[in-house]
């Protein structure tokens, strides 16, 4: 799938917010934190069961993510800081999420083969999903301290990384809004929780031809 070559895309499409938030002197880092904000009530709206209202704020939390960069380029004020705590509030957002679901007790694997389980199968299922999804990302800075990416390019490290992995990020936010706006969030957990895990797989792989 690997939808990441399409930010610069989605980016442009958003660049009048971008704008907007530069004249009222809005910085990253505080779009950053709104997207933080924006998450963590998305996280809180998906453990009540309010689905479709907590992927409104999934949403809003994708829109302010992607402007964060695009302001801080139209105001040069990209720092060190703010590309690390970018990424810090991406894992944030993926976790509190994926983990609102799970506290929401919503039946993702309890009927099997008409086999009734217990609840702790389907936390088990999204343990495996926040798992799958922050060890999907956590391989691309190891890879960067050990092997020493440093390269940037639009104020991202360049890495042949980036377009390895068929379900990133983006595809994790995408496949819980559909999931969210469509009543069948327990589908999109079993997606995420497989296709997070495989890609990370993918991504070790090609380090091990790339590097061994």
């Amino acid at each position: 799938m690997n939808i990441t070559a399409l930010r610069p895309r989605f980016k442009d499409y958003l660049e009048p917010l971008a704008a907007i938030a530069a004249n009222l002197g809005i910085t990253p880092n505080q779009l950053s934190l709104l997207s933080l904000l924006s998450g963590g009530g998305a996280a809180l709206l998906y453990s009540l069961r309010f689905f479709f209202a907590g992927t409104i704020l999934l949403l809003l939390s994708g829109v302010f993510d992607l402007v964060d960069g695009s302001v801080a380029r139209r105001t040069d004020n990209k720092t060190n800081f703010g590309a690390v705590f970018d990424w810090i509030v991406d894992k944030y957002v993926d976790g509190l999420v994926l983990l609102g679901v799970g506290l929401s007790g919503i039946q993702i694997i309890s009927w099997v083969q008409f086999v009734v389980l217990p609840p702790i199968a389907d936390f088990g299922v999204v343990t495996i999903a926040i798992i799958g999804s922050l060890m999907n990302t956590f391989i691309k800075p190891v890879v960067y301290a050990e092997v020493g990416f440093s390269e940037r390019k639009n104020g991202k490290i360049d890495d042949p990384l980036e377009g390895v992995g068929f379900f990133g990020r983006p595809e994790t936010v995408l496949v819980l809004v559909v999931g969210g706006l469509t009543g069948f969030i327990w589908i999109s957990i079993l997606v995420i929780a497989v296709c997070t895990n495989l890609s990370a797989v993918q991504r070790i792989l090609y380090l091990y031809r790339e590097l061994a």
